[in-house]
């Protein structure tokens, strides 16, 4: 279903135009009509499901730009989900003015929150042990709250939130619309929807069960400005006779199609904003194979019947583990074999660990090819050509040529071979991969590390555990700690670049919650 369909504000269907979404996923084309007529739900879908703006769309439908008090409030596990949907929400209000979207969390200055409430804020996104902060200096009102989000609802019970969120709800006016997203629906889930809303309509995405049979699937991991060349790469090692890439956004496929184009390939893109003719003409080109790489999104793929694709890149993670089955689905048809290469970007890494479950399949990493890798392959190339040709031509008049031209030179035969190998595969730049100083590429941002801690929620470890434990040790301040990623068994964290060593040293027999804890980057894992 597109946006269109789903009757959006304009002002928001320009801004989800702009962030490159052609169609909503399953969890929003459900959500959005049911919130926007005012119904409390109970969204039940995965992280990476587009949930943010399934209560984000009518939540801002619901806003009153006019009225500068706390309208919505949206609780969050952690920090760092609390800006990452903060951030989602504003990029959807980009054409509302007046619109001012505030997330509060710990580890940040809460004077600094305290002034931004002040100058009047309608949506609130924050993480409960800092909301309750607010509450108890009286710096947050919610006498005119009419919506309240709990995203990720089971990950705040198991960071043991519980308490603090029924305190927060309890605040809240009776008269309000109570949205709760969850990836699981244990006992404790469904005793605070019964207790907070009001006849909850469930909104459960089930997954179909699909299969990826006779598809060999790698990943490689790369940085944001690689991709096209390490693309460039494995097009040029693997030579596909048809070949998709796929890209999550209308922007990144004009790009990368104009990119292809202009390093030599035979490409075009195919999206929503074409029009019916334009992509007729693009996939018969495609059949045909005038094209050999067709760059497109998961809309315009849709309906796309080629037997003979060779390979698959999703050149973007998916946003939906389904559309992962569905994209790869493109090649290995008609009981042939298939390539399905996915470059992951940082942290992406885990994300593809939850792909990994849904389809019940194993994507193994891969290292990304050299530029030696490269020469090596086209010079094998030309062998077996040639190769083919000595079997099937007769080359006697040639031979005689070169005879003639190696007794009145000073070069050998094999020097003339050699010149025409260099001849054809040109001359290949050596493109330098980043450098990541001493710790390598551990997903982190620029300037921190991301170190590996074994010890996660089975342990009743909790993220302030580990923020205690680093500033106790190591002596840093604790508002220098990037972000903690919790998961049941270990946890990730980071730390500038600079004070790493000094963490890891710091850290080396301390116990967190009764265990000896091991720590190290999180690359050399």
């Amino acid at each position: 279903m597109r946006f269109e369909e789903l009757e959006v504000n304009a002002k928001i269907l320009r801004a989800v135009t702009d962030m490159g979404f052609e169609e909503a996923t399953p969890i929003q084309a459900r959500a959005i009509p049911a919130v926007l007529e005012g119904r409390d739900i109970i969204g039940q879908a995965q992280t990476g499901t587009g949930k943010t703006a399934a209560f984000g769309i009518p939540m801002l439908e619901k806003t009153d730009p006019k009225n500068k008090h706390v309208q919505s409030v949206v609780l969050c596990p952690t920090r760092e989900l609390a800006i990452q949907v903060a951030e989602e929400i504003r990029n959807l209000a980009k054409y509302m003015h007046g619109i001012k979207v505030l997330p509060i969390y710990g580890g940040q200055d809460i004077v600094k929150q305290i002034r931004s409430l002040k100058s009047g804020v309608q949506i609130v996104v924050g993480t409960p042990g800092r909301v309750m902060d607010h509450m108890r200096r009286k710096t947050v009102k919610f006498n005119q709250v009419q919506m309240v989000v709990l995203d990720e609802a089971d990950e705040m019970l198991n960071m043991g939130f519980r308490e603090d969120i029924e305190t927060i709800l309890s605040q809240f006016p009776e008269e309000r619309q109570t949205v709760l997203f969850s990836a699981t629906m244990p006992k404790p889930i469904q005793e605070i929807a019964a207790e907070y809303q009001k006849d909850a309509q469930l909104i459960k995405v089930v997954h179909k069960e699909l299969t990826v049979q006779n598809i060999e699937q790698y990943y490689f991991e790369v940085s944001p400005k690689s991709k096209e060349e390490v693309l460039s790469r494995l097009l040029d090692i693997y030579n596909p006779k048809l070949s998709i890439v796929f890209c999550n956004t209308k922007k990144q496929v004009d790009e990368l199609t104009d990119a292809l184009k202009g390093r030599g390939y035979f490409a075009e893109g195919l999206h929503g904003d074409l029009k019916q003719q334009q992509r007729d003409r693009v996939m018969d080109s495609f059949r045909q194979g005038r094209v050999d790489v067709l760059v497109a999104t998961d809309v315009a793929a849709r309906g796309i019947d080629v037997d003979d694709v060779d390979v698959v890149f999703n050149y973007d993670l998916p946003q939906d583990d389904e559309y992962y089955v569905h994209r790869i689905g493109r090649t290995g048809r008609a009981g042939r074999g298939g390539l399905a290469f996915t470059f992951v970007v940082g942290r992406e890494v885990y994300k593809l660990k939850e792909i990994q479950r849904y389809c019940k399949t194993k994507i193994a990493a891969k290292k990304v090819p050299s530029m030696n890798d490269v020469t090596n392959t086209r010079i094998e190339k030309i062998f077996e050509n040639a190769e083919n040709v000595i079997g099937s031509e007769d080359l006697t008049a040639l031979l005689q040529t070169i005879e003639e031209h190696i007794n009145h030179s000073d070069y050998t035969a094999m020097d003339l071979a050699a010149a025409l190998i260099k001849m054809s595969i040109g001359d290949l730049e050596i493109v330098e991969e980043p450098d990541y100083g001493e710790f390598g590429n551990t997903g982190a941002k620029d300037g921190m590390v991301r170190l590996f801690i074994n010890i996660g929620k089975n342990q009743k470890a909790r993220p302030g555990d580990i923020l205690g434990a680093i500033a106790g040790e190591s002596g840093m301040p604790g508002r220098l700690v990037g972000s903690i990623d919790m998961y049941d068994k270990y946890t990730f964290v980071e730390v500038p670049e600079d004070r790493a060593r000094d963490v890891l040293n710091a850290m080396k027999n301390v116990r967190i919650k009764g265990k000896n804890i091991s720590i190290e980057p999180a690359n050399q894992r």
